[in-house]
């Protein structure tokens, strides 16, 4: 029998956009967006005043005034969001250390077992919102359940400044309710696919066999089949291990020369060595990530059977795949990674099969 655990998912309130309404006041309550101000920029964060009109991150600065007109756009400021993000954690370690940060604005916390002696996760996750509004001025949101899959949907569920229990007993129900786009690694290409097999909302989903969703989504069919179960047996893990690196660029202009495309890789190449010296990794997957100007995606990798971290050896891959074949159309933006790095474990051992017991305790 497995000891169930009390997880917290907080997630930030339009962090980058409340961090510059917090310094500089003139921007409250006003819609305003993170980055997407030059003619071809993409919106990081958008304020809950700009959500209202349907602006939000991704979305190109051009369809965002389109949608807002009287959009004010303001320039990123990584290192004070960074800055305050340590803030952030710091109070999250008064009460346990399984934190495991999922970006600057959002974490887990296991507080199974907490510093505080708290048995009501639920409690610890109010007096966490509350320290972080008292330190920082920001609203953060929690979702509290008995695994981080739950945990990180029900985070969403009363935003902003809100947070959601979902107790034990109540996790069969809220999964059979929750709408199939709702469920975390459900996008909006795997949601079509589910709408044409008749899976609308968890409930549905439950009804279909491990093999019918093996068969029709891969890999991630066992997956879909566990946590619509409440099964998702991921443990907070507190030093994640980064998986790959890169660095990509979107271009004032789109461009169709393959010297100018190499001109922009070089610089790409050079930010990537940066970063792989300061965490001091290498790597052996090259992949190029080309975006055209109608959007679409396109991924080219290469591994090779050495590990990498100049810019030199990283641009010779890149170079070898921007070739490989003709672009389809004009391009908008190049970008390039690093995965299989020197930190991925090797040798990991198999997890074993666990079985989930619903117990009764206070969250």
């Amino acid at each position: 029998m497995n000891k169930q655990r009390k997880i917290i998912h907080i997630d930030m309130d339009a962090f980058y956009a409340s961090v510059e309404q917090l310094d500089n006041p003139e921007l409250r309550g006003k819609a305003i967006a993170v980055g997407g101000g030059s003619k071809r920029g993409v919106v990081s964060a958008a304020s809950y005043e700009a959500r209202k009109f349907g602006v939000k991150s991704a979305m190109s600065g051009a369809m965002a005034k389109k949608l807002c007109p009287h959009l004010i756009f303001v320039k990123s400021n990584f290192d004070r969001y960074r800055e305050i993000s340590q803030h952030i954690r710091s109070i999250f370690l008064e009460y346990t250390d399984l934190v495991e940060p999922l970006s600057l604005d959002e974490a887990y916390l296991d507080v199974t077992e907490n510093k505080k002696g708290n048995p009501s996760a639920t409690l610890i996750a109010k007096e966490i919102r509350e320290k972080i509004k008292e330190k920082t001025g920001l609203n953060a949101s929690a979702g509290i359940s008995i695994n981080k899959f739950i945990a990180k949907i029900a985070s969403d569920y009363n935003k902003p400044n809100g947070q959601k229990t979902v107790n034990p007993e109540e996790v069969e129900e809220f999964l059979e309710q929750l709408e199939i786009r709702k469920f975390h690694g459900v996008g909006k290409v795997t949601a079509e696919k589910m709408y044409q097999l008749g899976i609308f909302t968890g409930k549905d989903l439950k009804t279909k066999s491990e093999e019918f969703l093996a068969e029709k989504f891969g890999k991630s069919g066992p997956y879909y089949y566990k946590v619509v179960r409440g099964i998702h047996l991921s443990e907070v893990k507190p030093n994640r291990i980064r998986k790959s690196l890169g660095a990509e660029r979107t271009f004032s202009e789109n461009i169709t020369s393959e010297i100018y495309m190499l001109e922009r890789l070089e610089h790409i190449a050079e930010e990537i060595e940066r970063r792989l010296a300061k965490s001091k990794v290498a790597g052996k997957t090259v992949t190029l990530k080309i975006k055209y100007s109608d959007f679409t995606i396109q991924t080219r990798s290469k591994t090779i059977s050495y590990f990498i971290s100049t810019k030199e050896l990283i641009l010779e891959v890149a170079k070898e795949l921007l070739y490989q074949e003709r672009m389809k159309d004009s391009v908008r933006l190049l970008g390039i990674s690093l995965s299989n790095l020197n930190t991925d474990k090797k040798d990991k051992p198999e997890e074993k099969e666990e079985v989930y017991v619903q117990l009764r305790f206070e969250f």
